[in-house]
């Protein structure tokens, strides 16, 4: 991808392949993934706090088109009665994992929505998906 996205430091999102086993199944039911461009969504961050959890992801597939040019997996959180806005993007080189944790929810018959908490790190706001719980 020629026009890579650059993230500030601290907001890069953090994940390793490390914590899955074969097949792209995490290891435990304690393995997250931390988002990534979650800075420029403090605002609407905030605005999931105020409401209380439960979240879930809302994430759309990729097009044949987004595909194409590698674009990144945008993420939204489900609250249970509304669709935030962007909260932050999957990790570079991480999107495997996230399309294949929708697929297995799928092939279980379960909400195609992986969990996810807002914590704060380094004074910001940040969202993690717990794969975790995707088993």
């Amino acid at each position: 991808m020629a026009d890579e996205l650059r993230f500030e430091r601290g907001d890069e999102g953090k994940g390793s392949f490390n914590q899955y086993k074969y097949d792209l199944i995490p290891a435990n039911g304690r393995v997250r993934l931390r988002l990534a461009g979650s800075n420029p969504y403090q605002d609407e961050l905030t605005r999931l706090l105020e409401d209380g959890g439960p979240w879930e992801t809302a994430i759309s597939r990729r097009t044949p088109a987004q595909e194409a040019v590698d674009a990144p997996i945008e993420v939204r959180a489900f609250t249970g009665s509304r669709v935030s806005g962007v909260i932050g993007v999957v990790p570079r080189g991480m999107e495997a994992v996230v399309d294949e944790a929708l697929s297995r929810l799928d092939k279980q018959g379960r909400k195609q929505r992986i969990p996810l908490e807002v914590v704060k790190k380094g004074g910001r706001l940040r969202v993690e998906l717990l794969m975790g719980q995707t088993r």
